[in-house]
């Protein structure tokens, strides 16, 4: 039975990632790089800053400068991306209507707290959220089931109650080890591109809660 639904927010949310480029672009630039947006699509959009600041810097990036250059870079983008805050077509309707139905609602990102907070306060949901999970909240990045297994501790439902909506290959893999649903939500990528989810979506418009309760019979 469906009991929550667990959004991933980067690319499910807001579409993120063209704003994410932008302030890795400023990012590297200072350091006289200028990644391709194919090198993007393939080593930035669904990992993590530890991931990513790793495979174009050339070097293992962790610790104390891990801490430092996501904190540059992170705060880049909450500055381009403040008054561009926009959510995918129709995802606050359909968020209306899983409140409306009681269903339990969160949201599980490997962005920072201070993204989500950002993203989820401006767009006035935040109280609405049951569950509400961060980067620093975990140990083990996606594909990792870490996140969605405890977003659905703190939820107190069990895993197979729960619907991942994802747009990553890792994230979408960390629903579905976690053992959850997952609609695939093809804002950045194809379903080829995607681990072989159990619904997929372009958007939301016309979304119906009706049409995801099958997935648990």
């Amino acid at each position: 039975m469906l009991k929550a639904v667990i959004f991933d927010m980067d690319g499910v949310i807001c579409h993120t990632n063209p704003f994410h480029s932008i302030a890795f672009q400023q990012f590297f630039a200072k350091r006289n790089l200028n990644p391709t947006e194919e090198e993007y699509a393939a080593h930035m959009y669904g990992k993590n800053n530890g991931y990513i600041l790793s495979h174009f810097l050339g070097r293992k990036i962790e610790g104390e400068e891990l801490t430092i250059l996501e904190d540059e870079k992170e705060g880049l983008f909450r500055e381009i991306y403040k008054s561009e805050v926009n959510p995918i077509a129709g995802f606050m309707e359909f968020f209306a209507k899983l409140k409306s139905e009681g269903v339990l609602t969160a949201v599980a990102t490997s962005a920072p707290r201070a993204n989500l907070d950002l993203i989820i306060g401006t767009l006035g949901i935040s109280a609405q959220m049951q569950s509400q999970l961060a980067a620093e909240d975990v140990a083990k990045h996606k594909p990792d089931p870490e996140v969605y297994l405890k977003s659905a501790a703190k939820l107190g439902v069990k895993p197979e109650e729960c619907l991942v909506f994802e747009d990553s290959f890792s994230g979408a893999s960390a629903g579905i080890n976690a053992g959850m649903k997952v609609v695939g939500v093809l804002s950045s990528h194809t379903k080829d591109e995607l681990p072989n989810c159990d619904f997929y979506i372009k958007d939301y418009k016309g979304l119906e809660l009706n049409s995801l309760i099958p997935l648990f019979k």
